[in-house]
């Protein structure tokens, strides 16, 4: 999978700009604050329909402009394929071959990417959300049924925790089994899901992290722990619920389920969340992204697009060398502010930026 073109309208500090990307190691230069980084997260969103950055989609448009748009051309193994995004003050909408599709879910899957900066360290040294937001943005990419139970259970959820502050507790008792029945059936879903990501990714992560540090550490990842099928997961979800009503009453929300759920990450045996240093945390998060790029190519068939912004400057020589070995055979974009730094005699196309610019 390729992105041969990205067009962009009024995107961020664009104006109006192309982009013509090399099926290798392409390298965005430049300063600072040029537009680097907004080129990376054009490519991204256009991938899942969101963004990394920010949280409302109004922010991805130019300073004075009505809208913004962002268009890519690209091949995949089932030949070629048109992704748009046409972003307005309060809607958007989304196009896939020139159609527009009115699911987020029918856009996810299209081109895949996997986007690596340093604010990812927050998945190793922040609280679970991190963590769950990327499984979740994973797995999604790769499974429609995955991002649709997803969706059906957080809406279930809000329904639940909105019942929960209701204050006629005999209408609470009697409401919450059929809300709890719905719920359960979802999350079963999701954490059979999870685990089965988990397993593919862990073996693939710690190999990863054993290159990139010369095996000098082990890295390790795991899972809440929920055996058995969808079924035995559903029951067993079905249990903890109801366990945990009169806590959830209490509490006004909903304490149980994979929204509560957590990855573990450790660094020869040690929680990474406390005890990883800055270097160490950043080498386990980039394995992290190198082990979804393995999981990527053997569910989608084909290999995504690696986004590195900023990452180099992170990194020491040795591993920098290590990482450019690693990206090989990879459509990678790939941002920095002086392209020496990374090329090691790696074939690559260069693209100077300024000012939200493509310049000489």
């Amino acid at each position: 999978m390729v992105i041969k073109k990205l067009a962009l309208e009024n995107f961020r500090n664009y104006e109006s700009e192309t982009f013509a990307f090399a099926d290798g190691l392409n390298i965005l230069t430049g300063k600072n604050a040029q537009g680097k980084t907004n080129c990376a997260e054009a490519v991204f969103y256009l991938c899942t329909g969101s963004s990394l950055r920010i949280r409302h989609d109004r922010q991805l448009i130019r300073r004075g402009a009505d809208f913004a748009r962002a268009f890519a051309e690209l091949y995949s193994r089932y030949g070629r394929v048109t992704l748009e995004a046409r972003i307005y003050e309060n809607k958007r909408e989304l196009f896939v071959n020139g159609n527009r599709v009115t699911r987020a879910v029918d856009f996810l899957g299209n081109m895949n990417s996997v986007f690596f900066s340093p604010g990812e360290l927050r998945l190793v040294q922040d609280g679970p959300d991190e963590r769950r937001r990327f499984l979740n943005l994973s797995i999604s990419q790769t499974s429609r049924e995955y991002c649709t139970a997803l969706l059906r259970y957080q809406k279930i959820l809000d329904q639940r925790n909105d019942l929960l502050k209701e204050r006629d507790l005999g209408m609470v008792m009697d409401t919450l089994p059929v809300w709890d029945e719905q719920l359960a059936a979802y999350a079963a879903r999701i954490v059979v899901k999870r685990r089965e990501f988990l397993k593919k990714l862990s073996p693939l992560a710690e190999a990863a992290h054993s290159y990139l540090t010369d095996g000098r550490e082990k890295l390790t990842v795991g899972g809440e722990h929920r055996g058995g099928d969808e079924a035995e997961v559903r029951m067993r979800l079905l249990e903890e619920l109801a366990a945990a009503r009169e806590r959830d009453l209490r509490l006004g929300f909903t304490s149980v389920g994979p929204h509560r759920d957590d990855v573990r990450i450790l660094i020869d045996g040690q929680d990474a969340r406390g005890y990883a240093s800055q270097g160490q945390a950043r080498t386990a998060a980039l394995s992290l992204k190198l082990a979804e790029v393995e999981i990527f190519g053997e569910l989608a068939g084909e290999k995504p697009i690696l986004i590195l912004d900023d990452v180099m400057s992170e990194l020491d020589l040795p591993r920098r060398k290590k990482l450019v070995e690693r990206i090989h055979g990879l459509q990678c974009i790939l941002t920095c502010t002086h392209a020496e730094r990374v090329l090691y005699g790696a074939d690559c196309k260069k693209i100077h930026i300024h000012g939200g610019k493509i310049v000489p």
